[in-house]
C-alpha cells in the first residue's frame, strides 16, 4: 500500500488536514452544493442530464432499471434513452458481483435477461460491467455531465435509484435518509480521471457479455487539462480502492502519479486525520458502525471534549444483528458502548410519524461526516470494513465553512424540526443530543406525538 502523507490546507486557517499522497490533490475554486435525500438529488441530475451538451457518465452499484425519475420523468432508462436520443455520449459502469458477492443488493449484473431488457428497449448506450475483488463490490455512485467541458458538472454520494424517491419533510415509513454532492470546478477533472481509469480498465470489457453498445476498445482519454475554478470552495477527491485492481498511475492534470496497482485508503486516512483534529464538534450520518479503527479515534475525541452525535439506521442491518451474536465479535461492540459512557456523545436514529400514536423508522443510508463547521466529507464510503479495506468507494471532502454550516443547519432542521442558525456548532450538537435523549424517554412511555424526528439509541443494546 502506498504511504499517504498529510498536510493542512494551503492558504487557509482549517485546522483540518488535506492527504498529500494519493490520486488527486486539494484543489481550489470549486462549487459545492450538498443535495439531502433522493428526489431533489434525481430531479437535480435530471435537470443536469437535459441541459448536457456533450455526455452523461455514470458509475452505479445497485439500479434498478424501472426506477422513477421526479415529476414524471419516466425510469432510469428512460431519462438516459432520451439523452442518448438528443445525441449525447452516454456512458456506464455497472458492477458484476462475483459468486461470493452474489446476491449483495439490487445489481444490474449484465445477465442474459438484462441484455434482452436493453435490446427490446433499442436502448444505445454504451456500458462496460466491471468485477471487484472476491466479496467486495464497486461502490462508486458518480454522475459526470459534460465531462471536460465548460458545461461539466459532478455529482458524488450514496444513493442509489432502487427505492422510491421522497422528499424532505415527508419522512415515513419505508424512506430512506441519503445525501449526494454536486461538485462544479478543478475538482471535477478528478471525477473524470477516476471515471477514465475505470472504464479504460473494467474487467469484463474484453468478454462478449461485458459491454453493450461498443466494443471493448472504445478507450477514453485522460483529461489533459484542469477544469477552470468556478466557486469558493476547497474540494479533495478522495478513493478506496483494492490493491491490483487498476494499474494505469496516469496522473490527474496538476497532480502527481499515484501507484493505483498498490490499492488506495485516502477517504479512511481522511476519516482518522480529521477526527484527530477535532476541537468542538464531529456529525457523522451513516448506514455502518464505526469499525474499531475509527471508534477508538471518537473516544480520544470525547475525551477532549469534543461532542460528538452518531446517526444511523434505528433498526440495523441482519448482518449486525448477527454479528452482535458472535462472541468474536465482542470487542467491536465494547468500542461501541465504550463511547456510550461518555455524555458528549450520543448514538441516535431517527423516526417518522405515522399518525398520532406510531413511528416508523426511517433507514439512514447516508455517507458524511461534518467537523467543527468547518469541514465536511460526502461520499459512498461506509464506516465498515468492506467499504475502508475492500470496496471501491469515492468521496468528496470540503473545507468551506459556510456550505458546511449550511448543510448542518439543513439536516438540523430535518431531524430536530428546528432552525440552528443562531446556534454555533456545539451548541447545535447540545440540542441534537438532548431532543434526541427527550425523545427516546416519550417512546419508552408510548408518547410518539414529536415533532421532530431524532431519537437516543442505547449503545448497549443497539443491534441485539
Amino acid at each position: 500500500m502506498t504511504k499517504i502523507e498529510v498536510s493542512t490546507v494551503s492558504g487557509s486557517e482549517s485546522h483540518i488536514p488535506f492527504l498529500e499522497s494519493c490520486s488527486y490533490p486539494v484543489r481550489q475554486g470549486n462549487i459545492v452544493r450538498p443535495l439531502v435525500d433522493s428526489a431533489p438529488t434525481f430531479r437535480r441530475i435530471c435537470e443536469a442530464i437535459e441541459t448536457a451538451q456533450i455526455s452523461v457518465w455514470i458509475t452505479f452499484t445497485f439500479v434498478d432499471p424501472y426506477f422513477q425519475m421526479p415529476d414524471d420523468r419516466g425510469t432510469l432508462f428512460d431519462v438516459l434513452d432520451r439523452a442518448v436520443a438528443r445525441g449525447l455520449d452516454v456512458r456506464i459502469i455497472f458492477w458484476r458481483p462475483n459468486s461470493e458477492s452474489s446476491g449483495y443488493g439490487q445489481a444490474f449484473p449484465g445477465s442474459y435477461a438484462d441484455s434482452e431488457m436493453l435490446a427490446a428497449r433499442g436502448s444505445l448506450f454504451r456500458t462496460r460491467w466491471d468485477r471487484a475483488h472476491g466479496y467486495f463490490c464497486q461502490h462508486q455512485k458518480c454522475w459526470l455531465i459534460d465531462a471536460g467541458h465548460s458545461s461539466e458538472t459532478t455529482f458524488i454520494g450514496g444513493i442509489n435509484p432502487t427505492f422510491k424517491a421522497f422528499e424532505p419533510g415527508h419522512m415515513g415509513e419505508g424512506q430512506r435518509h441519503d445525501i449526494f454532492v454536486e461538485v462544479i470546478g478543478p475538482s471535477a477533472t478528478d471525477v473524470h480521471h477516476n471515471f477514465v481509469q475505470r472504464w479504460n480498465e473494467a474487467s469484463e470489457r474484453m468478454k462478449e457479455d461485458g459491454v453493450w453498445g461498443h466494443n471493448g476498445d472504445d478507450e477514453l482519454t485522460f483529461p489533459t487539462r484542469v477544469s477552470v475554478p468556478r466557486g469558493d470552495s476547497q474540494v479533495q477527491i478522495q478513493r478506496n480502492v483494492y490493491e491490483s485492481r487498476y494499474s494505469n498511475s496516469y496522473p490527474t492534470p496538476g497532480g502527481s502519479s499515484f501507484d493505483i496497482g498498490t490499492g488506495e485508503r485516502s477517504i479512511f486516512e481522511q476519516y482518522k486525520r480529521a477526527i484527530d483534529a477535532a476541537r468542538c464538534t464531529i456529525y457523522i450520518e451513516n448506514q455502518a458502525l464505526p469499525v474499531p479503527e475509527i471508534s477508538a479515534r471518537l473516544e480520544e475525541a470525547l475525551k477532549r471534549g469534543v461532542d460528538v452525535v452518531l446517526l444511523v439506521p434505528a433498526e440495523p442491518e441482519s448482518y449486525v444483528r448477527a454479528f452482535r451474536q458472535h462472541p468474536d465479535s465482542k470487542s467491536f461492540f465494547d468500542h461501541l458502548e465504550a463511547l456510550g459512557r461518555y455524555e458528549n456523545f450520543a448514538l441516535v436514529g431517527i423516526a417518522g410519524l405515522n399518525g398520532q400514536r406510531e413511528r416508523s423508522n426511517i433507514y439512514v443510508h447516508a455517507k458524511i461526516m461534518l467537523i467543527d463547521d468547518a469541514w465536511a466529507t460526502i461520499g459512498s464510503c461506509n464506516l465498515h470494513w468492506n467499504s475502508l479495506f475492500g470496496h471501491t468507494e469515492m468521496n468528496a471532502a470540503f473545507w468551506d465553512p459556510k456550505v458546511v454550516q449550511s448543510l448542518r443547519r439543513q439536516l438540523f432542521s430535518e431531524h430536530l424540526g428546528q432552525d440552528t442558525l443562531q446556534l454555533n456548532d456545539r451548541e447545535a450538537l447540545q440540542l441534537y443530543r438532548n431532543i434526541a435523549h427527550e425523545n427516546q424517554i416519550r417512546g419508552t412511555r408510548g408518547d410518539f406525538d414529536w415533532k421532530s424526528l431524532a431519537f437516543a439509541l442505547d449503545p448497549t443494546t443497539y443491534g441485539q
